[in-house]
Order: structure tokens, then C-alpha cells, then sequence
């Protein structure tokens, strides 16, 4: 496919009313993805991952010396196995008389952490319009209003924090520093996705952090805040970082993980690819088994105007994950 259509007039009118269209029997909690064959069986003690693998996304043609690359097959396997031991958990947390229901919809509440070197433009202070443009690029990316499925999330700004710290700016990914911002600033429990915003290090786009069973004090993700709607980042200044990046935070692979063999990004329904797709190559086919690379997938690398989509295998995907790791 090639750009999406008529999306910054759909962007402009706001988001679309969107039925949500996801078989729960395969997204509620106590249904193990097929992709979790890699899980430890059952009463098997298994240790929590030893890191929150953060992923990445990348401009066309930058080459980032620390980027977070792709996952591993075995860090792959340790993540599916580690989703499989906490749907288990909620199965037997939902025994107790307390137990929370799988949920079938959800609003996260997004804290957006604005990172500034000084009150200027070039220094970090973007608009709070820009803001306000990017939760709306986020509802309408996740209720399938540009085209793509419908997921059960939709997306309300909390609060808006601005700190002025030279220290921090740019943030520099895996550093001391980001580790220092992140646990002094970071807001709420599981469920509220806080968002940092400003320069960032070595050609990144953004970063996010998967989820786990116990809350990590890094948890969140980071955006390049000239990749917002209305921001300077030629190509990639509509918004769609910050929805690759949550759909990392909520489990999501990327869509050429895994290139053209194995369990590819653990979704069945997004061809497998097998790299990096930047631009917008209509046509692209780079594996032989069916389909066309997913080029317009929100979890590939091309061009903000070339994606629009995630597919229903995604939205069941997040959904599971939401209720084995964040939901209260």
C-alpha cells in the first residue's frame, strides 16, 4: 500500500467514533499466545527477565552507536516465556474473592515529561499544542481511525511536566542520567504511560521500555519532541514515533524482528519482513513466504505519511499483554 489516505484531514476533524472489533476469547487473560511455545511449564520457576529491553526507532540513514537494536531470539524467547508465567499469575490472582476482571477496554492516563535545556524552541521547549496534537495522533492511531484495526486503548493527558535541566539534555539512551530522570520524575503505577520528551542521543527517533511484572522505575517512553505533530523532524514530524513507541510499552514487537524465519514478531496476522523498511517502498517483499512487508504497519521504520495500520493480531496482542502486566 502506499501512503495513507486521506489522513491529515482525518488527523484535523479529530478522532473517528470506532466500534471496537477484537475477539476477546483470544485477548482476555488465561489464553497464552501461540507464540509463547518458548514458555516454562507449568509450577517450572522462572526468573524475571534481566532487563526491560528497550527498542528503538531510527531516521532514515542515522546510525546510532548505542541504538537499542531489535531483540535477540533468546531475549524473544525469554520475554514470551515470561508473558506466559504472568497471564498464569492472573488466572490464579482472579480465584480470590479481589480479582480484577480482564478488561476489554482501556483509557491510559499519559504524564508527558517535558526535557528542556532553557526556555527556548531549540532548547526543548516546545508548545503545548504540540502536545495536545500528539494525544490526539495517539487516539486515533489505536482506535483504527486511519485505517488500521481498532485496539482497545484510547489515551487521556494527565499532566504536562516541565523541567529545565542541562544535565539531562539530550537525553542519552542507557546513560546514567536517563536513569536519574526517569526515577525522579516518573508518575503513577503500570497503567499511566509516562512520556519524555526532548533531544535525544545518537540519530534516535525514541525508545520505550517493555512491560513487566513488577513496575521498573524506567518504565515509559522516550520521543524526540520535533518528531510531534508540527515539529521540525522532516518525515517524521506527524506523530508516529510516539505510536511506535507505545506500541513497544504494550508489547508489540517490531514487525521485521526475527527477519523471515521463526516466530517473526509473535503476530500472526503481519507478514514477516526481513528488515527495516525505511521510506515508503510500495511493494517491498523481502521474504517468501505470503504477503508484502508490512511497510505500512506502525512498528516498521518508514516514513510517518507511509503508516497508518496495526493489525487485529496486534490489537489482541497489546490487549493480552495489558491484562497480564498492567492492569490493576
Amino acid at each position: 500500500m502506499g501512503l495513507r489516505p486521506n489522513l491529515l484531514t482525518r488527523r484535523a476533524a479529530g478522532v473517528a467514533s470506532t466500534t471496537l472489533a477484537l475477539l476477546l476469547s483470544t485477548a482476555t487473560v488465561g489464553v497464552v499466545p501461540a507464540a509463547s511455545a518458548f514458555s516454562a511449564a507449568p509450577g517450572e520457576v522462572c526468573a524475571e527477565p534481566a532487563d526491560v529491553h528497550s527498542d528503538a526507532r531510527v531516521k532514515k540513514g542515522g546510525i546510532a552507536e548505542h541504538e537499542p537494536n531489535e531483540l535477540t531470539a533468546a531475549q524473544v524467547r525469554e520475554r514470551e516465556a515470561d508473558l506466559a508465567i504472568a497471564l498464569r499469575d492472573r488466572v490464579n490472582h482472579r480465584a480470590g474473592a479481589q480479582a480484577a476482571s480482564p478488561l476489554a477496554a482501556v483509557t491510559i492516563p499519559v504524564v508527558v515529561h517535558v526535557i528542556q535545556r532553557d526556555a527556548t524552541r531549540a532548547g526543548g521547549n516546545i508548545p503545548d499544542s504540540m502536545i495536545t496534537s500528539q494525544i490526539t495522533v495517539l487516539n486515533q492511531a489505536y482506535s483504527g481511525a486511519t485505517g488500521g484495526a481498532a485496539t482497545a486503548f484510547s489515551f487521556q493527558l494527565s499532566k504536562i511536566n516541565r523541567v529545565t535541566n542541562p544535565a539531562w539534555y539530550p537525553i542519552v539512551q542507557g546513560s546514567s542520567a536517563e536513569r536519574q530522570m526517569k526515577t525522579s520524575l516518573r508518575e503513577g503505577g503500570k497503567n499511566t504511560l509516562n512520556v519524555y520528551l526532548g533531544e535525544l542521543s545518537d540519530d534516535l527517533l525514541g525508545w520505550a521500555t517493555f512491560p513487566q511484572r513488577k513496575l521498573n522505575s524506567m518504565d515509559g517512553v522516550v520521543v524526540l519532541s520535533e518528531s510531534l505533530p508540527g515539529g521540525t523532524a522532516a518525515n517524521y514530524n506527524q506523530g508516529d514515533t510516539g505510536t511506535h513507541e507505545v506500541g513497544h510499552w504494550l508489547n508489540l514487537y517490531h514487525t521485521f524482528q526475527g527477519g523471515c524465519s521463526g516466530t517473526g514478531d509473535s503476530v500472526s496476522d503481519t507478514p514477516a519482513e526481513a528488515s527495516p523498511a525505511f521510506e515508503c517502498p510500495t511493494g517491498r517483499d523481502t521474504c517468501t513466504t505470503a504477503g508484502l512487508d508490512p511497510i505500512t504497519n506502525f512498528m516498521d521504520y518508514t516514513y510517518d505519511s507511509c503508516m497508518y495500520q496495526f493489525t487485529a493480531g496486534q490489537a489482541s496482542r497489546m490487549l493480552t499483554a495489558w491484562n497480564a502486566y498492567r492492569a490493576a
